[in-house]
C-alpha cells in the first residue's frame, strides 16, 4: 500500500511537470520536444507502475497520454501563430478536460454559456443508465448459469454500463460545467448510433477527443507529404498504438489486437470512400447505411476489447469475478 501511494506521488509529480514544460514548449511552438516528452513521461509511468494492479496501471497510462498528447496537439494547433491562452487557461485544459482543442478554453473566465444545464442533465441521466446496467449484470451473474454464457452475456452489458457512465455521463456533465464558466465545451460523444458512415462515427461522433487529436497531430501534418490515404492509416495506427498502451500494456495480453481493430477501420474508411464515390446506392439508404457502420465497429470489437481486458479490469471494476 506504502509503495502505491508512493507510486501515485510520482505519477502526479510527472504530469505536474508535464503540464508545467508543456506551456512553455507551448509559448516557443516546440512540437518536435513534445514528442519526445509524450515518450520519456509514457517509457516513466509504465517502469513506475510495471508491478501495480492492472486496474491503477491502466488509469496511470491513460491519464499520462492523454496529459502528453495535449502538448503535442497544442503545439501543432498553435503552428505559426502565437497561442491566445493565459496559463490558468492552459493550467484547467490540460488538467480538467479529456477534449484536444484548446481554443475552447480561450474564453475560460467568461460568461456562461447557453445550453451548460441540459449537458449536465444529459451526463447525469447516463450515469443512472449506466449503474442500472452494471446492476443488471450483478443480477445475472447471481443467476448461476453457464461461465460462459454469463460471460457472453455480462460483458457487453459492463462495457456498455460504462460507457454511458464515463463517456456520455461525465465527460457530458464536465462539458456543461466548464460552459458556466465561458469555455466553449461541447459533448464529446455525439449520438454515435446516428452516425451514416464510419468516416461520420470517428471524425464526429465518436469520441471527438481521439478524432481531434489524430487529426491534430497525425493526419494534418502528414498528408501533405504522403498523401491522405496513408497519412490516414498512420492516424488509425497511432490510435491503435494508444489503445495498446490503455488495453492490452496494463494486462500484458492481448498485444496487437487493438492496432489490428483500428487498421481494419481504417481501411473500411477508405473502402467507404472508394463505395461512394462510384455512388453504390446501400450507402444512401439511412437504415442500411447505419447498419454498415454498426456492422463495422461492433463485429471487429472483440479484438479491441479483448478477454484478459474484460476479465481483469471490466468485470473487477464491476465488483464482479469471471
Amino acid at each position: 500500500m506504502e509503495l502505491t501511494l508512493l507510486h501515485l506521488l510520482y505519477f502526479a509529480l510527472i504530469n505536474l511537470g508535464l503540464v508545467l514544460l508543456g506551456f512553455m514548449l507551448l509559448q516557443r511552438q516546440m512540437v518536435l520536444l513534445s514528442w519526445f516528452l509524450l515518450s520519456g513521461s509514457i517509457a516513466s509511468i509504465y517502469f513506475i507502475f510495471l508491478h501495480e494492479h492492472p486496474i491503477i496501471k491502466m488509469l496511470a497510462l491513460i491519464a499520462t497520454t492523454f496529459t502528453a498528447m495535449k502538448i503535442v496537439a497544442v503545439c501543432e494547433a498553435y503552428m505559426q501563430k502565437a497561442p491566445n491562452l493565459n496559463f490558468k487557461q492552459w493550467f484547467v485544459f490540460a488538467v480538467g478536460w479529456a477534449g484536444m482543442r484548446a481554443q475552447a478554453f480561450e474564453t475560460l473566465g467568461g460568461r456562461a454559456l447557453p445550453n451548460a444545464w441540459p449537458m449536465i442533465r444529459f451526463g447525469v441521466s447516463r450515469i443512472i443508465g449506466g449503474l442500472l446496467l452494471i446492476l443488471l449484470a450483478h443480477g445475472l451473474v447471481s443467476l448461476h448459469l453457464n461461465n460462459n454464457l454469463t460471460y457472453i452475456l455480462v460483458s457487453p452489458i459492463l462495457l456498455a454500463g460504462f460507457s454511458l457512465i464515463l463517456h456520455f455521463g461525465f465527460l457530458s456533465i464536465s462539458a456543461g460545467s466548464w460552459r458556466l464558466s465561458g469555455a466553449n465545451t461541447y459533448l464529446l460523444f455525439k449520438s454515435p448510433a446516428r452516425a451514416m458512415s464510419l468516416t461520420e462515427f470517428w471524425s464526429k461522433r465518436w469520441n471527438v477527443a481521439f478524432s481531434e487529436m489524430t487529426s491534430i497531430a497525425i493526419f494534418r501534418p502528414l498528408r501533405p507529404k504522403i498523401g491522405s490515404a496513408m497519412a490516414l492509416m498512420t492516424a488509425f495506427a497511432f490510435s491503435g498504438l494508444l489503445h495498446e498502451l490503455a488495453l492490452s500494456v496494463p494486462v500484458n495480453s492481448g498485444y496487437g489486437l487493438p492496432l489490428l481493430y483500428f487498421i481494419i477501420q481504417g481501411v473500411m474508411v477508405l473502402l467507404e470512400k472508394v463505395l461512394a464515390d462510384n455512388k453504390a446506392t446501400f450507402l444512401k439508404n439511412s437504415i442500411l447505411a447505419r447498419v454498415w457502420t454498426l456492422f463495422w465497429v461492433i463485429g471487429p470489437a472483440p479484438l479491441l476489447f479483448h478477454t484478459e481486458f474484460i476479465k481483469q479490469i471490466v468485470w473487477p471494476l464491476a465488483g464482479l469475478h469471471v
